[in-house]
């Protein structure tokens, strides 16, 4: 019989509730403890949840409650301190997309936790969904044949940041669908956005993924479009499929539609392309709600010693992609030269050293950040480069 994990969760605003919820329902799960620094969130949730202990201070709840594992589900900024804190106090960690700041900080995470022998997992909800996890099962059956390009929208209004752009709010679900699906990384990142609201905040962008076999990945983010749009098209040689996060049912939709050139041909009068229109069908998906999966396979890992599905090289990775849309950003779109080797030192959000600090002291207020960009303290020369235009 599995273990019952002793669970506490720090951030108890947007998301955190969802995964208060979650955690609380499953049967190998004792959720032990509840942490934000806003004391009006913590009142509401203790209400609904009296028997779960609430807590102002993180070090109350990390030091002070007997809890197994950590979920993080505050401000990206903190992601890292609050971490690495639990980490160093021996616990299990479960840390909301995108992992950190810093492809810097996510490798010291994963060192931290192999030296510890402790589950480090990214929350890549998406990867649990069973529509996914269909589409990934379509796509390595040849069903589609060879995936030609992918095209994704995740659009709404709102809710703006002010500490990430909305590439980075919204992309990193996307981008691991894509990741899953085509498994390798690309070659090089381009992406352009434009900042209409807060300053230096970008809250339109297009990001353009390239891999081999000329395979392309194109997705636009967007907090000023008045339709939430959760879109993914995805174009095979054979092919293609369309997802539909928001439809209520039929959330895949296979088309049997393709295009083909003429194998031979001796002048130019006689080339014309082929055009395939075939039926469309929409397979069967069982509903299931992809955070508990995902809640209940961070207990899993946990209680049998394995490595997670959305591990710390999971998370590392997509920071990576979003390092090298920053350095694009700032250089007109100009395309990154990608490489899974790459450690770029590209922050899109004050260094959260100070923090880092502060994090076991009484207060859980080390939210104060200098705002100065920090060299790299190993040294190291980040090895992303502008892509020559040859």
């Amino acid at each position: 019989m599995p273990k019952k994990i002793k669970v506490g969760v720090v951030g108890c605003g947007y998301w955190g509730p969802n995964l208060i919820r979650n955690f609380r329902s499953l049967p190998d799960c004792h959720l032990k403890a509840m942490c934000d620094k806003q004391e009006h969130r913590i009142a509401h949730l203790k209400a609904l949840y009296p028997e779960v202990h609430a807590a102002a201070d993180y070090a109350d709840m990390l030091n002070g409650v007997d809890v197994d594992a950590v979920v993080i589900a505050t401000a990206v900024k903190s992601h890292f301190p609050l971490a690495k804190a639990s980490l160093m106090a021996g616990k299990h960690t479960f840390i909301e997309k995108p992992m950190t700041g810093s492809s810097e900080h996510c490798e010291e995470l994963i060192d931290l936790a192999r030296k510890k022998s402790l589950v480090l997992m990214a929350a890549h909800t998406f990867l649990y969904s069973p529509v996914v996890q269909k589409i990934k099962e379509i796509v390595d059956h040849g069903d589609i044949g060879e995936i030609r390009y992918i095209c994704a929208r995740r659009l709404n209004l709102g809710l703006f940041q002010k500490d990430i752009n909305v590439a980075w709010d919204l992309a990193p679900h996307d981008i691991s669908i894509i990741q899953h699906i085509l498994g390798e990384q690309p070659t090089t990142v381009n992406c352009r956005g434009s900042a209409h609201i807060t300053p230096g905040v970008e809250d339109v962008t297009t990001m353009c993924l390239n891999y081999s076999r000329q395979r392309t990945a194109i997705i636009h983010s967007s907090w000023l479009d008045p339709r939430k749009v959760r879109e993914m098209t995805i174009v095979g040689s054979k092919r293609m499929i369309v997802y539909d996060d928001c439809a209520p049912l039929e959330k895949i939709r296979v088309y049997d539609s393709r295009v083909e050139r003429p194998p031979h041909y001796n002048t130019f009068a006689e080339f014309h392309y082929a055009y395939h229109y075939g039926d469309i069908y929409s397979p069967f998906v069982k509903q299931e709600e992809p955070l508990k999966t995902e809640c209940q396979h961070f207990l899993d890992c946990i209680n049998h010693g394995k490595s997670p599905m959305t591990d710390g090289q999971k998370g590392l990775e997509l920071v990576r992609i979003l390092e090298a849309s920053s350095e694009s950003l700032k250089q007109g779109g100009c395309a990154i030269e990608f490489s899974k080797r790459s450690s770029g030192n590209v922050s899109t959000t004050p260094s959260p050293t100070r923090l880092a600090r502060r994090v076991l002291t009484p207060k859980m207020s080390g939210s104060r950040l200098n705002g100065k960009k920090l060299s790299d303290p190993t040294g190291r020369k980040p090895q992303m480069k502008i892509a020559s235009n040859t």
